[in-house]
């Protein structure tokens, strides 16, 4: 079969010949992938930014937002069957550790993370675990919704967390309105009365953000802490979510949060960088996300199903997995792009949304 492969840090992948994987444990299933979502993360793999950390051996296979087809599965699995259309969750975890049993599973202690740290979906086919699979509704597409696999999922994990948190009445900041930021807009629209305000340096997304659920646009042009701050009276927002987490974006999100606020982090790529006295005096918390768990997928896959959470997408042939690449580090891809099988490809390459067919 053929995959994208990672053979040297700061070179472009290439496309190999390598084997189809098989199930080798009663709990795999094999998937044909119909959907591979294009993530900045894989451009900071290609980077090198992930080497110290995953610990992978080169060459791999990248692609770590996969939805598709059943085609294979163990003598254990029971939860999915050879044809059912799934959406993987990113992890294969080992379902036994205190994590896993908490239902914490994305801090599972024997975990692989394909994609990441094991060979992932940017390929023909990809083996996971049947802990990892989860139906989707036949409304819903496999090439559609690949990117809530990750993207979806780490939005909806941080904006599920902040709506346990907010009260009508309170304002949540979100800090980009792109890829992840359009999403966790629309899981706080469906979850939380809060007022929204969308905060961004482009007019298009903000654009985009007022059609799907914000209450408030902010033009992100060095004023936006102060314009937060004047629509909360000068108290500033209850809870911020960043989802740009780097360049001048840190300090803005730190500035309009109000006094014991939450500050969720969720872009990287940036340093925070606070007095310790700031945080004491006033209180205020920074909250880490890491992707999602199941859970979470699921109920992220109940509101796509609904049609309360559209994913735009932009698609790209399999074959021509290097554009996309390409138009990501550019800038040029609104939402999420995804790689779709050669042969399912139907030449649209417009924004799509994910939703119920009819």
């Amino acid at each position: 079969m053929k995959a994208v492969r990672v053979h040297e840090y700061d070179t472009v992948p290439t496309l190999d010949d390598v084997p189809v994987p098989a199930v080798r444990d009663p709990h795999d299933v094999v998937v044909k992938v119909r959907g591979a979502g294009v993530c900045r993360t894989d451009l900071h793999i290609i980077e090198g930014q992930w080497k110290g950390k995953s610990g992978v051996r080169l060459p791999y296979t990248i692609g770590h937002e996969n939805a598709g087809t059943v085609t294979e599965i163990g003598s254990a699995v029971t939860n999915v069957k050879v044809g059912d259309s799934v959406i993987l969750h990113p992890l294969a975890t080992c379902g036994l550790c205190l994590s896993c049993r908490n239902g914490d599973d994305v801090h599972c202690t024997h975990s692989d993370f394909p994609g990441i740290d094991a060979d992932g979906g940017m390929a023909e086919y990809l083996r996971t675990s049947a802990r990892s699979v989860v139906t989707l509704d036949p409304g819903l597409e496999p090439a559609d919704v690949a990117a809530l696999a990750d993207a979806g999922l780490t939005a909806y994990h941080a904006a599920r967390k902040a709506a346990e948190i907010l009260r009508p009445g309170h304002t949540v900041a979100v800090i980009g309105a792109g890829g992840l930021g359009h999403i966790g807009v629309q899981v706080l629209e469906s979850l939380t009365a809060a007022r929204i305000v969308v905060v961004d340096q482009s007019p298009e997304a903000l654009e985009l953000a007022k059609q799907i659920g914000a209450d408030v646009t902010v033009i992100a042009d060095g004023n936006e802490a102060r314009e937060v701050l004047g629509l909360t009276g000068g108290n500033g927002a209850e809870v911020v979510l960043d989802f740009v987490g780097e360049g001048t974006a840190i300090a803005a999100g730190v500035a309009m949060l109000r006094r014991a606020g939450s500050y969720f982090v969720i872009g990287y790529g940036g340093n925070l960088d606070v007095p310790t006295i700031d945080i004491i005096s006033s209180e205020i918390n920074f909250i880490g996300n890491l992707v999602g768990t199941y859970n979470d997928l699921v109920e992220l896959m109940a509101l796509a199903a609904e049609g309360k959470v559209r994913l735009h997408t932009v698609k790209y042939r399999f074959s021509n997995f290097r554009q996309a690449l390409d138009d990501l580090h550019h800038g040029r891809v609104r939402g999420r792009a995804v790689l779709v099988p050669d042969d399912e490809f139907d030449g649209q390459r417009g924004t799509l949304d994910s939703a119920p067919r009819a």
